[in-house]
């Protein structure tokens, strides 16, 4: 069956770097989109990021764009987030999903990691 497990989450100073992984089984990232969100206490669930398989193009929430890179490694069908920068703002716990097609703006969200939680503090 499908899993997204991740890992690597932690606690971080403020400028400090986190890389986040997601481990996915059940499916092949070959041929479907997969990407990144985060809820924070008392807030929705927040869009961060996400990766086509159709040809690797990334997109990335304004909150987040020039501080978080999105990558995969095919071979080892493992997504990461590398997190720069971080903010205090950044605090959240953080979930892996793939959708149900190869492009992040077509088809819909379909599986869910576990979450992994973040927190940047001094």
């Amino acid at each position: 069956q499908v899993q997204l497990v991740e890992s690597g989450g932690g606690l971080v100073q403020p400028g400090g770097s986190l890389r986040l992984s997601c481990a996915a089984s059940g499916f092949s990232l070959d041929y479907y989109a997969i990407g990144w969100f985060r809820q924070a206490p008392g807030k929705e669930r927040e869009w961060v990021s996400c990766i086509s398989s159709s040809d690797d193009s990334t997109y990335y929430a304004d909150s987040v764009k020039g501080r978080f890179t999105i990558s995969s490694d095919n071979a080892k069908n493992t997504m990461y987030l590398q997190m720069n920068s971080l903010k205090p703002e950044d605090t959240a716990v953080y979930y892996c999903a793939s959708r149900n097609t190869n492009g992040c703006y077509s088809g819909a969200w379909a599986y869910w990691g576990q979450g992994t939680q973040v927190t940047v503090s001094s």
